[in-house]
């Protein structure tokens, strides 16, 4: 294949990946439950008492929520019908599991300001089916976990993590490989994301995505450009497109 269709097809992969709420929430997929009932998100601006937020509604209800999203969550779908949500919290990562068929719906009164006074990252009056919690200060490498039932239909779920560096020159970042058909997650740290390269923060890694034709995973990062990762996942094969 010739470099310029390489690279075609690889911005065209990273541009359809998921991205975080609310700066990418046009990437977010389509849910429809068994119910043959389509949901739709709605992101609500910069201003006002839903600035901010990113919510999922009936496609004919669109003023009674069922979920909110916060900032830096990112949705998937889990091929059994269900709907993932994961998103970073202060050393750790969650990644939760709903039925779209159960969401209850609720007011915007609920949520109104909510962004501006809590640090939540999602809000639904329905609990989660399931719910994995992932550490931000694990080793390096494969690792066996636990991983709940709804979330086995999952071949492969990529998640970005913040790192806890000791020094500006180790890894910022890592990627997170959750394997959950295996009970597997694979840390990569990010050896080329540190802080005395980059500015940690206003620069990140904004939304990453496994190239089928290659195996590599691509990705994007905020003020950073498009980028193609080695074979162990862990540094810069290729600049795709560099700011």
């Amino acid at each position: 294949m010739a470099p310029q269709d390489s690279k075609t097809r690889q911005l065209e992969i990273i541009q359809n990946a998921v991205g975080p709420a609310p700066w990418y929430w046009k990437t977010f997929p389509s849910v429809t439950g068994t119910s043959r009932q389509a949901l739709e998100w709605t992101f609500h601006g910069n201003d006002g008492d839903l600035a901010y937020l990113v919510t999922l509604a009936l496609a004919q209800e669109p003023d009674t929520p069922r979920l909110a999203l916060n900032t830096y969550c990112r949705p998937f779908l889990i091929p059994s019908g269900k709907l993932g949500i994961w998103c970073p919290e202060p050393n750790e990562l969650r990644v939760l599991c709903f039925d779209p068929n159960q969401l209850a719906a609720f007011p915007f009164t609920e949520i109104a300001g909510w962004f501006k006074r809590s640090n939540d990252r999602l809000y639904a009056t329905t609990a989660p089916l399931a719910e994995i919690e992932l550490s931000s200060k694990l080793q390096p490498g494969m690792q066996k976990i636990e991983i709940p039932e709804p979330f086995r239909d999952l071949d492969e779920l990529l998640l970005i993590s913040s790192y806890a560096a000791k020094t500006k020159d180790e890894p910022a970042a890592a990627i997170l490989v959750l394997y959950p058909h295996a009970g597997l997650v694979e840390v990569l740290p990010q050896k080329w994301f540190t802080a005395s390269r980059f500015e940690v923060g206003p620069q990140w890694i904004s939304r990453v995505a496994r190239d089928p034709a290659t195996h590599r995973i691509v990705g994007e990062g905020v003020r950073i450009g498009t980028f193609e990762l080695t074979d162990d996942g862990c540094d810069i094969a290729n600049w795709i497109e560099k700011q």
